[in-house]
């Protein structure tokens, strides 16, 4: 993307401009505003999907119609969702997507992101294990590449650390159990749970997900350091290792 126009909010091809430049029509004016107070009255759960990606595209885009632009993300991604995951590169060969509304959706999946941790962050993870599901569904669930994390408890189970081990492809990522436990070496952790996710939606995990949560496994409890689970997160659910009799 050409850094001059990245993020140029000139009207894009998609849309037809308002007939005088730098005034929002009526109707689009008042539209907007009965969004913006069905929100403020009833929250995200009294709208649809499609309605709440228009109250984000409101900013990246504000003298057009985003409601086809809303639709036509949703029709190609699925959900919300989906929509705020999408990788920047996706986002940016659709046309009537410039640089602000990739921005804006990068900000509120960063911002739902960062809400979700801090539910969980500094926390006993396995008292608060709901959340600490949702936390993974919220950042990993509709990633496009195999992502692999690992959260680091203390003694308490107090949640220390979450990090990125690795990333991959659509169905691998390298994973060294090695570099695993020296991690929690450094950080003083007593237990650690690892979390990766299917990009397919089948949180089945496959035989070297086995392998390697055994290798770590092994390797944890020479170091006297628990592998508490080994949550694969799909689209729509999650597997544990623990709750299913691998661990």
């Amino acid at each position: 993307m050409d850094q001059a126009h990245a993020f140029d909010d000139a009207p894009l091809p998609l849309f037809t401009a308002p007939a005088t430049p730098g005034r929002l029509p009526s109707y689009l004016k008042d539209h907007r505003a009965r969004l913006r107070q069905r929100f403020l009255d009833g929250g995200a759960t009294a709208m649809p999907d499609y309605e709440l990606l228009e109250l984000v595209l409101f900013r990246a885009i504000p003298r057009q119609d985003v409601k086809p632009l809303a639709r036509m993300l949703l029709d190609m991604f699925g959900d919300f969702s989906s929509v705020l995951s999408a990788s920047r590169e996706r986002l940016a060969g659709i046309d009537g997507v410039g640089g602000a509304v990739i921005v804006e959706l990068k900000i509120v999946e960063a911002a739902a992101h960062r809400l979700a941790r801090a539910r969980v962050i500094d926390r006993p993870a396995i008292s608060g294990w709901d959340a600490l599901l949702a936390y993974c569904r919220t950042t990993m669930a509709h990633r496009e590449t195999e992502q692999f994390r690992i959260l680091f408890l203390d003694r308490k189970n107090v949640l220390i650390a979450d990090e990125e081990q690795a990333s991959g492809t659509v169905d691998h990522v390298p994973v060294y159990p090695r570099e695993v436990v020296k991690r929690a070496l450094e950080l003083n952790a007593s237990a650690i749970i690892l979390v990766h996710n299917h990009p397919s939606g089948d949180p089945s995990p496959s035989e070297a997900d086995i392998a390697v949560t055994r290798q770590i496994g092994e390797a944890a409890r020479a170091l006297s350091i628990v592998l508490h689970d080994h949550l694969v997160i799909g689209a729509a659910q999650e597997f544990s290792f623990r709750a299913e009799g691998y661990l």
